[in-house]
């Protein structure tokens, strides 16, 4: 079984909160066998951040619903005004792709809203249109179609040049758009769930001939909003912009079991001006992975991610990264302000993936407020990262990493407080850390930091960093930047909408 929606169990009072929440055959894939009693613990911990998410953005009223959103919409309908049934069974690709094509007419007369009610609604891959809404229930489940026939292959990415579970093309994603403006996907907590479970034994036997679908990817847009909904048992990444910009991405829960392949929550991709904010992830790898392609194809493409907001993120990930900056990071990534992160049972806080070939960039990176508690490492730089698309990667593409400023941590249960590894030749040059408290486990290393190929300072961190990052004394314990300006993304106000229901 897949995990089941987490929220339609909880109620206001903790003593309601259930000891399980899901039950994972874990023997019918040796690879994605749980750890029990840290299983238990994260499981019962999201339940306890949950509380009282559902209908957090929604409220009903005698016949309609109101919600908040970029835009409102002048026409709305129902997913069974064009046959749709949502019985779990019947498969409603055909209704889903109609309703988008007939309500896309609407575009230039207030844009159109398709609501889908409670139920389950199997469906295959469908395209999204421009200035339309796909509102949610909260008991609507719209389910992945387990028939891979039913998934058609699209190119690999130009800036990624290559698929990423294999050379050549890649299935396409449940919920698609390219080349729109004007999009949103939110709701009532309502969940699209990928049925992933068919598409990560594939994976672990080598048996896809291309690269897993995503649950939501939107291409070459403008003004997107995706909040208020849960992303289930993704095949693979689960949230993904790219070559996008002014994007929102609020109140989302995204949920995997821990070992499930590169289920990656949100990746920003060669997009900017993009707003993640009060995000909920469980998942197999990276909560936020912030991205811009892949060795010389992301070189050549040259369209970087910048302006990138990432505030109250809540992350469970104990093989991955809270957030992650790279791999795939060869167009650059510049202007990343994440403030406010909670990391429980995660491998890092935030960990900055690199290497030889790459190029690119990685600089003007602000941290503030991280809370991590039982963490592997807190600060991870690594400069030798691998994993390249091709053999045709420059060795002469070196990557500059610049002006890292992390301020006012806490953490606890950690087995090592650093590790930075810059690049032989390539110092990382610019790293500040400043008022950090790291509480050591018991058998924790027995020396806190290793570095090597960083310059930097530090002040008020404990444990003593290591001698290439110096302490600047207890006076300088603001020292690390953390900009005030505010960006366009951010000053972005949602207006009230409503629906009436049928």
């Amino acid at each position: 079984m897949f995990f089941q929606h987490p929220t339609k169990h909880i109620s206001s009072h903790y003593s309601s909160i259930p000891t399980m929440l899901c039950c994972y055959n874990t023997k019918t894939i040796p690879h994605l066998q749980m750890r029990g009693m840290v299983w238990l613990f994260v499981v019962v911990t999201l339940a306890v951040i949950m509380v009282g998410v559902e209908g957090r953005n929604v409220r009903h009223l005698e016949g309609s619903l109101e919600y908040t959103a970029l835009n409102c919409r002048g026409h709305s309908a129902s997913i069974t005004d064009f046959g749709g049934v949502g019985d779990g069974k019947t498969l409603n690709t055909r209704a889903f792709q109609e309703a988008v094509n007939t309500l896309s007419q609407y575009g230039s007369d207030g844009g159109a809203q398709l609501y889908v009610p409670a139920g389950q609604w199997l469906t295959g891959s469908f395209n999204l249109t421009s200035h339309f809404t796909l509102f949610l229930h909260k008991d609507a489940t719209i389910l992945a179609s387990q028939d891979i026939s039913k998934w058609p292959v699209i190119d690999p990415l130009p800036s990624y040049g290559h698929g990423r579970d294999a050379a050549g093309g890649r299935y396409i994603s449940l919920i698609f758009g390219t080349n729109l403006t004007d999009v949103i996907i939110t709701g009532d907590n309502g969940t699209i769930d990928g049925q992933g479970l068919l598409w990560w034994q594939k994976f672990h036997g080598k048996k896809l001939k291309y690269t897993r679908p995503y649950l939501f990817e939107i291409m070459y847009s403008d003004t997107i909003q995706i909040s208020n909904v849960t992303f289930l048992n993704s095949p693979s990444w689960n949230v993904h912009p790219v070559y996008s910009s002014n994007i929102l991405c609020q109140g989302i829960t995204i949920l995997a079991p821990l070992q499930s392949p590169n289920t990656d929550g949100i990746n920003p991709d060669s997009c900017s001006n993009t707003r993640i904010e009060d995000t909920y992830i469980v998942s197999g790898d990276d909560c936020v992975a912030v991205k811009s392609g892949w060795d010389e194809y992301g070189i050549s493409y040259g369209m970087p991610t910048q302006h990138l907001i990432i505030k109250r993120l809540t992350c469970i990930s104990p093989y991955s990264a809270a957030i992650a900056l790279g791999s795939e990071m060869s167009g650059g990534i510049q202007d990343v302000r994440a403030e406010d992160i909670t990391a429980i049972n995660t491998e890092s806080a935030v960990r900055i993936k690199t290497g030889v070939g790459r190029g690119g960039f990685v600089k003007d990176i602000y941290v503030k407020g991280m809370s991590l508690h039982t963490m592997k490492w807190v600060f991870w730089i690594t400069g030798n990262y691998g994993s390249h698309a091709d053999t045709h990667w420059d060795p002469n593409a070196i990557p500059i990493i610049q002006n890292i400023n992390y301020k006012d941590i806490v953490a606890e249960n950690v087995t090592m407080a650093a590790r930075l590894e810059g690049i032989s030749g390539d110092t990382f040059t610019g790293i500040c850390i400043s008022n950090a408290t790291i509480g050591m486990r018991v058998k924790a290393k027995k020396v806190p930091w290793t570095c090597s190929d960083v310059e930097g300072v530090t002040s008020g961190v404990v444990p003593k960093p290591c001698d290439l990052l110096p302490d600047q004394g207890p006076e300088n314990i603001g020292m690390c930047k953390f900009p005030q300006e505010k960006l366009d993304i951010e000053n972005v106000e949602l207006k009230k909408c409503s629906y009436a229901m049928p």
